[in-house]
């Protein structure tokens, strides 16, 4: 993988994790978390999508739409899993 790539990797998990962060819990959690829950969001919607039959279209958009979807997913699974075992904390 070349350095270009992977500044476009980041950038990409960064936007989609801020955006998949805002949707589900209404602030962001961090750079760093953005980057990685967006990182593996877009690991999970380039093998979701394609077995589910979707297509977003290739591209930047393309990427930062299924990355985001993807995370939203593991961001939903995450806090139910934290709601059902973790302790009850007031926000």
């Amino acid at each position: 993988m070349s350095v270009e790539s992977v500044l476009i990797t980041l950038l990409i998990g960064a936007i989609a994790g801020w955006l998949a962060t805002l949707l589900v819990s209404g602030w962001g959690f961090g750079l760093i978390f953005n980057i990685v829950i967006g990182v593996l969001g877009g690991l999970l919607g380039q093998w979701l999508f394609p077995k589910l039959g979707w297509s977003v279209g290739g591209g930047f958009g393309g990427a930062v739409l299924s990355a985001t979807v993807g995370a939203i997913i593991i961001l939903v699974v995450v806090f139910l899993i934290q709601r059902v075992g973790g302790p009850r904390r007031r926000i």
